[in-house]
């Protein structure tokens, strides 16, 4: 038998790792994966993806991605069901059992705030430190 998915999409939003109480790291996305296809209304569709990241793999996305970036995962399709307000309820997930960071959001973002910073790194005499920068050559 095989069990295995492979999608490639972006986070719908930010990453956020948490502890079980046994320690482990885990993390669950929301992956937003276009349709190949449109619809009656000329749109593409969007499926959303719920997966599930463990140990290493979850604490490498949330310190490498962010809201948006383009990911690849591999893994497997896996149902659970639980009760809530006295209901069954019933989730299908990717366990991921790898993923790729296709863009790193992080890092962009970082490099645009070095290179536009906020008025909280002004000098006194009204310069940012990017405009003292380039006078300088």
């Amino acid at each position: 038998m095989m069990n295995q998915v492979g999608i490639v999409g972006r986070l719908t939003k930010e990453p956020d790792l948490r502890l079980v109480s046994d320690g482990r790291s885990v993390a669950n996305i929301t992956v937003a994966v276009n349709r190949q296809f449109r619809n009656q209304n000329g749109e593409i569709e969007t499926d959303f993806i719920q997966c599930t990241l463990w140990h290493k793999s979850a604490e490498n996305l949330v310190q490498y991605c962010t809201k948006g970036s383009l990911i690849s995962v591999v893994g497997r399709l896996q149902s659970r069901s639980y009760e809530k307000d006295g209901k069954r309820k019933y989730v299908m997930e990717v366990i991921v059992e790898q993923v790729r960071f296709l863009d790193n959001r992080k890092k962009e973002k970082q490099q645009r705030e070095e290179m536009n910073p906020d008025d909280s790194r002004t000098k006194s005499d009204g310069n940012t430190h990017r405009e003292s920068y380039q006078n300088a050559w």
